[in-house]
Formats: C-alpha cells, sequence, structure tokens
C-alpha cells in the first residue's frame, strides 16, 4: 500500500445515500402536487433502469448516452403511467436532476479531507461529469479532480473506464486504490492491477439490502466508513 498516491471513490452508494435523499424529495414533491404515489416502490423502478441502460451502451446496442439522459427518460415514463405525463420541463428537469442532490453518509466528508491530506482523491464513478461536478457542489465532496464514465464513454465495469482514471492521473495502475461499496467495481479495478478498498453501505438499496453486504474478493482493505479508511492509509 506504500506505493499508492491516489485514491479514486464509487460514488452513488459509497459516498452518497440516494435512495433516502430520491425518496425524500419525491415525498415532498407529492405533497406539493397533492399525489397519492408509492414513493417507496416510485424510487425502486427508477432506479431499476440505471443497469439496464448502461449495459445498452456498453455493449452497442445505444450510443453514447449520459446516466442523466437514462434517469430523465424513465422518470417521463413513470410519471405517464401514473397520469403524470403532463409535468412542465422545468419541473421535469428538477425532479429529473434529483441525482445531484443526494446527502453523503455521515463518514464522508471527514475521511475525504483527510485522505486528500496526503493522496489525490477522485470519483470514478458512472455518473456524467455535470452530474458529478454539481453533487461534488452539493454535498461538499473536496475532490482534487474529477473522472466519471463520461470521460471514457462507457461506463463500468469496462476496463476503459479505470484505464481512463489511471491514464488522467499519471501513475501506475498499483499507485491507485479504488474504494467501493460494490463488489463487481472492486474485481474490475483488481483486474486492471488497481489496489482496492471495499466500503459496505448496508442500507443503500433500503433495510432489505441482500447484495454486497461482506467482501467477495480479497481486497486490499475492508473498512466501515472512510475515516476509518483515512486511517488504514495513515491520514
Amino acid at each position: 500500500m506504500i506505493e499508492v498516491r491516489a485514491v479514486t471513490f464509487d460514488t452513488y452508494g459509497t459516498l452518497v445515500d440516494w435512495r433516502s435523499s430520491v425518496l425524500d424529495e419525491l415525498t415532498a414533491f407529492g405533497a406539493t402536487h397533492g399525489l397519492r404515489i408509492d414513493w417507496t416502490v416510485f424510487v425502486d423502478e427508477w432506479k431499476a433502469c440505471y443497469r439496464p441502460g448502461m449495459d445498452a451502451v456498453n455493449r452497442g446496442a445505444r450510443p453514447w448516452t449520459t446516466v442523466d439522459a437514462l434517469y430523465r427518460l424513465r422518470l417521463q415514463e413513470l410519471l405517464a403511467a401514473r397520469g403524470l405525463g403532463e409535468l412542465d420541463d422545468a419541473a421535469l428537469d428538477h425532479l429529473a436532476q434529483v441525482w445531484r442532490r443526494l446527502r453523503p453518509w455521515p463518514d464522508v466528508v471527514a475521511g475525504l479531507r483527510r485522505l486528500r491530506q496526503r493522496y489525490v482523491i477522485s470519483p470514478l464513478s458512472n455518473a456524467s461529469f455535470a452530474g458529478m461536478v454539481h453533487l461534488a457542489r452539493f454535498a461538499g465532496l473536496p475532490w482534487d479532480c474529477i473522472i466519471t464514465a463520461e470521460n471514457a464513454r462507457c461506463y463500468k465495469p469496462r476496463p476503459e473506464v479505470y484505464r481512463t482514471a489511471i491514464e488522467l492521473l499519471g501513475v501506475r495502475p498499483e499507485q491507485v486504490l479504488m474504494a467501493a461499496a460494490h463488489n463487481y467495481d472492486l474485481a474490475a479495478a483488481q483486474a486492471l492491477g488497481m489496489r482496492t478498498a471495499f466500503i459496505p453501505r448496508p442500507l443503500e438499496y433500503g433495510p432489505g439490502q441482500t447484495t454486497d453486504l461482506t467482501p467477495t474478493g480479497k481486497w486490499d482493505v475492508v473498512v466501515d466508513s472512510v475515516e476509518e479508511l483515512a486511517a488504514a492509509l495513515g491520514t
């Protein structure tokens, strides 16, 4: 681990509590508009477009499309299915961009600040570049730079995404540590020679979560928070 010079992070789920944040905004939206909708079901149906949309891009079934566009299209479909297809563009845009207004987990900002004293820190997210910029400003994430799938024009776990981060940071693979709450992400990074850190987020998908509760690979570091990761890396 002494060779590590940069730490990259998955962001949705690992650093920010997307589900509770989105659910709170949807609930407030429903109250404002007098809507009786099960927003818990709605947010899960909305999030469900994430992986299939990215997989379609990765296998060439659709052209490059940002996650922002994927989420907006699915939001329109879900609203129309509930008789809300007449929402004006400004209101639709605001609601679609809720993914830029996600609360960080309590340990995140302090942990990132500690890490930044010694390491270059950056997201390595499937988000759009603009989405990560706005989220950093909202959540107070103190990045040195921002790297996303948009830089590689494909999505994790495609190796091009990780290689793009390594090249942009100007370091060797073993000098970059990938931190994530998702085992598949770490497996893809490890396959390219990157160091790995698993930070489980057992409530990312709510109290009934059954995935990524424990490490499934031989990761370099397993910790329960970003602050613990900072301690493990000597900051």
